[in-house]
């Protein structure tokens, strides 16, 4: 995955939630503990965590920077912000080796970094269409890629349905419902 799927996962948030901004945001983002306005906020942290992490390359931690959307931002602010950290991550992205490693729970590849940020912005943009009421699932082409990358032992299946069982946001036929789960952005040493 590379910086173009980036700006595909932040192009598809902006389809789907940018015509409902004047709904109300305030409530829950489907299942999430978040309001549909922290949970977007988050994406842009995200977005904006992971550039910087391939721009200063650490190798133990996530540097010590947080994004903060000021309360008064209105749901189209947010999703401005989302925007700016997208391109910044893209931008990141576009100009690393692939050689490059910084830290995510061990080394990751720019690829593992790019996978993260669209599996962020895909699946939080379902959570946000579930608590505006948008009939929404994330495309499967991209949902395949983030399975390739951050779920290899997924279940075969519909690859959005499968991206929303492996991350306890859905039911799969024959299989337990996920209550905890974790990618493997991490390159084996």
């Amino acid at each position: 995955m590379d910086h173009e799927d980036v700006n595909d996962a932040v192009t598809a948030m902006l389809r789907v939630l940018g015509p409902r901004t004047t709904d109300d945001w305030t409530v829950q983002a489907g299942t999430l503990e978040w309001t549909c306005w922290q949970t977007a906020a988050h994406v842009g942290h995200d977005l904006l965590a992971y550039a910087g992490q391939l721009a200063a390359r650490p190798t133990d931690g996530y540097l010590p920077v947080d994004l903060t959307v000021r309360p008064s931002a209105s749901p189209a602010d947010v999703l401005q912000a989302v925007t700016a950290c997208g391109g910044l991550l893209s931008s990141a992205l576009a100009t690393a080796d692939p050689a490059v490693r910084a830290w995510h729970w061990g080394p990751c590849d720019p690829a593992g970094f790019a996978a993260m940020g669209v599996a962020e912005t895909l699946l939080h943009t379902y959570d946000i269409a579930r608590g505006l009421s948008v009939d929404w699932l994330p495309p499967a082409g991209p949902s395949a890629a983030v399975l390739d990358r951050l779920f290899p032992a997924a279940p075969p299946g519909d690859p959005a349905r499968v991206l929303l069982w492996c991350t306890g946001r859905g039911d799969l036929d024959g299989l337990p419902r996920r209550t905890s789960w974790v990618w493997e952005a991490a390159l084996p040493d």
